[in-house]
């Protein structure tokens, strides 16, 4: 049975361990140097501020796969809106861990006040872009070969969801760790 609980900076070697093949390996992510322990620590520890970011372990307490959200934008306006993100490591993909986790941090960010939730998308993961329509998440934009790596020119998607609804008098989000 899969736990999924809030992720610590001690969970840092274990998420980049799940994340550094997609860096060397493919084009889901544009990072393309696996970044150090001590700046993936100052990553999560930056998010857990304010958003959620989860961790879902195995029977062994085994870190499999992970999920988590940042504001979309630094200006004032994207308040309400949220870019989420998944990572599984790929020996589990396909037993239904990226669904858990997702709806877990769904639920979290609808907790928090998020409005808008959004998906970015390089070109070629066909199997996000499906998994994010099961969501209800909508393609909202493309932009046109605006990453390169690995010697090619990539398009992006964008995908957003509505998590609540919009008024014309926003209250401010509240902080994931005040939820708690």
């Amino acid at each position: 049975m899969v736990k999924i609980r809030m992720a610590t900076e001690n969970d840092a070697q274990s998420l980049l361990d799940i994340y550094a093949p997609y860096i060397k390996e493919t084009t889901i992510t544009f990072e393309d140097v696996v970044p150090s322990l001590t700046n993936f620590k100052q990553r999560i520890h930056d998010i857990i501020l304010s958003f959620p970011y989860f961790v879902a372990e195995d029977d062994n307490g085994k870190i499999i796969g992970y999920a988590y959200a940042h504001l979309y934008g630094p200006r004032a306006a994207y308040a309400w809106t949220a870019e989420a993100s998944i990572y599984v490591d790929r020996n589990f993909k396909g037993h239904g861990l990226g669904t858990a986790l997702y709806q877990k941090l769904e639920d979290a960010l609808c907790s928090q006040g998020v409005v808008n939730l959004m998906a970015c998308i390089t070109e070629g993961n066909e199997n996000s872009i499906h998994f994010h329509e099961k969501f209800g998440y909508k393609e909202v934009g493309t932009f046109v070969k605006v990453g390169y790596k690995f010697n090619r020119w990539l398009d992006v998607t964008w995908m957003q969801k509505s998590l609540n609804p919009r008024t014309d008098n926003m209250k401010k989000i509240i902080s994931y760790n005040k939820l708690s």
